[in-house]
């Protein structure tokens, strides 16, 4: 699995149409993905996947590629197929097994299907895996070594009696891990059950840039420690990238994943979610200096994240 640094083909990412989810929220949310869509299109093409019905709608507020396609939500990460590649640079896509995150929404079976058709539509040839993930689940530093959670990938609701050890055969054959790093359990986003893309990331090989909450009383703080102390008995170097001061909260009083982790990495360039907080200005400093020469384009993200994801939820990268 190629680091995400690595040069694309492309980004792909899929059109906001969960009417349950989005809610009033809708329209703000299209335009939010709009915003993303044409950030990185700056650097790189974009394919934005979307309902027949939506594709002129996608179309005209991005300008990118469109790809029509039957879809019940829009998080590409989790459920586009992860790209790989083999020694000679041939590219393949690995088809996670996909439940809704742990049966959180329904109906899933056309998300669950999207993988294929999008391999399909790369023309690479299409690999499924035996269990079920999500790609915002795991990061890989481009060389074997995987970050991942158990709270997620060993989650009852999604993957019932799996150990470490066997998921990390099958990491190594789907993916080519080497090296899996496991950050722990008890992290508060219960919408995705940790996935590793709130909470860390690869700067480069050997270097880790961990999500650190701003107060010992979030409820993220305890869970961190764990993380950073695993990482360093690893011998990696981490870089503690402040998350945001404010607390927010959705109408139904869940905890919104307000995380300056969720970035994307494009060609030359790097899309960064602010969130009208007074720590935006210093993560963006942070970022500056773990990826020195890009360009960093800032995108407010509250609108995605109301919605349970980020930037980098609702991107994937197609490798070249």
């Amino acid at each position: 699995m190629p680091a995400e640094w690595e040069p694309h083909a492309r980004t792909w990412m899929c059109w906001p149409c969960r009417a349950e989810l989005w809610g009033d929220g809708m329209d703000a949310a299209k335009r939010a993905h709009a915003a993303v869509a044409r950030a990185i299109a700056r650097f790189e093409p974009v394919t934005i996947a979307a309902n027949p019905a939506d594709a002129s709608e996608a179309s005209d507020m991005t300008g990118a590629d469109i790809f029509a396609v039957p879809l019940d939500d829009s998080w590409a990460r989790d459920i586009g197929p992860t790209f790989v590649k083999d020694p000679a640079g041939d590219r393949a896509a690995i088809g996670w097994r996909f439940n809704a995150w742990g049966g959180k929404y329904a109906p899933f079976d056309r998300d669950a299907a999207f993988a294929a058709a999008a391999a399909a539509q790369a023309g690479v040839p299409f690999h499924p895996a035996s269990i079920i993930c999500e790609g915002g689940a795991i990061h890989s530093d481009g060389q074997g070594t995987i970050l991942t959670t158990e709270q997620c990938l060993l989650n009852p609701n999604r993957n019932p009696g799996l150990t470490r050890a066997v998921a990390e055969q099958v990491l190594h054959y789907a993916i080519g891990a080497r090296r899996v790093i496991w950050l722990g359990d008890g992290f508060s986003d219960d919408e995705t059950d940790g996935h590793v893309d709130n909470i860390a990331c690869f700067a480069k090989p050997g270097t880790v840039i961990l999500g650190v909450p701003d107060s010992a009383d979030h409820p993220d703080a305890a869970p961190v420690r764990i993380a950073r102390a695993r990482l360093k008995a690893e011998g990696f170097e981490v870089i503690e990238l402040l998350q945001p001061r404010n607390i927010r909260r959705d109408a139904q009083g869940r905890l919104l994943q307000t995380s300056y982790v969720n970035f994307y990495l494009s060609k030359d360039g790097l899309i960064m979610p602010s969130f009208d907080d007074p720590h935006d200005e210093r993560a963006r400093e942070t970022l500056a200096l773990a990826f020195p020469g890009r360009d960093i384009t800032v995108v407010p993200a509250l609108d995605i994240v109301a919605g349970g994801g980020g930037i980098h939820c609702i991107t994937q990268q197609e490798p070249q």
